[in-house]
């Protein structure tokens, strides 16, 4: 199965090489936890070339939040640049031919970019992806930041939201199969009290999150981030820590501070 690494080998890991495509993968947390500077990196790392954990495409980032930042994908970018010149360095790999894998300044080129503001718009975003991938065949992965923001309120209707909810997934797991590319779903979670003790639960249901292959949380073990697999029908449960720093997601460092990130 084809993977894209998170640039964070201790998460590789526990992913069984990185996110798989052909896939569903939602990826949730609490504010700050880093799940926008992930999607970010996973945007970045789609475009590097198969020996550096990349897929060699492009991305489809869908924000609904207004949480991209361009300038942070140029800094990612930049630092992924960086890392294969010295992974080919220490290949002893042609340098020139490196310098033309990867470039910070035209990685924002190679992301095609949906601002949605309503959950309508966000319906018809999902019914024309099929017909926008199909046209630009190097898409090698969508992510949605986040999937629930305009589910969350506004619907009397609770059973016409799970429906739609409901035709939404089948429609993102077809592409991924069809396209095989990895769709990527963050999300919010929110505190359940459940068998005697809060647990962190998924925004918009269990129902949801059934229609998801994979799912990981992302938490804070005091100072430091985790990231927890918490529905696979093909990994084990696991956890492994991970950085957000200047760089991008890296593994964990003993040294590095709780910071606030989106």
């Amino acid at each position: 199965m084809t993977r894209l690494t998170t640039s964070c080998a201790d998460l590789d890991d526990i992913l069984g090489g990185g996110i798989s495509c052909k896939q569903v993968t939602e990826i949730g947390g609490v504010p700050g936890i880093g799940k926008t500077q992930l999607g970010i990196q996973l945007a970045v790392n789609v475009q590097m070339p198969s020996y550096c954990g990349g897929l060699g495409g492009k991305a489809i980032y869908i924000d609904t939040e207004g949480s991209f930042m361009g300038e942070r994908a140029q800094e990612i970018a930049e630092a992924c640049a960086e890392d294969i010149s010295e992974y080919k360095r220490f290949l002893h790999k042609d340098l020139q031919a490196c310098q033309g894998e990867i470039q910070g300044k035209d990685v924002l080129q190679n992301i095609y970019f949906f601002r949605i503001c309503s959950y309508t718009e966000q319906i018809a975003l999902i019914n024309y992806l099929e017909e926008f991938i199909s046209d630009h065949k190097d898409v090698k992965i969508v992510i949605i930041d986040s999937v629930a923001f305009h589910f969350r309120q506004g619907f009397e209707d609770l059973a016409l939201r799970t429906r739609i909810l409901g035709e939404m997934a089948l429609k993102l797991v077809k592409l991924a199969k069809m396209c095989n590319l990895a769709v990527v779903l963050l999300n919010q979670v929110t505190t359940r009290y459940m068998e005697g003790s809060f647990q962190l639960s998924f925004s918009l249901g269990d129902s949801w999150s059934r229609c998801c292959t994979n799912r990981i949380i992302l938490y804070w073990n005091r100072n430091e981030r985790y990231a927890y697999i918490d529905k696979s029908p093909y990994l084990r449960p696991a956890a492994a820590p991970y950085s957000v720093t200047a760089r991008g997601i890296r593994n964990s460092a003993p040294h590095c501070k709780r910071s606030k990130l989106v």
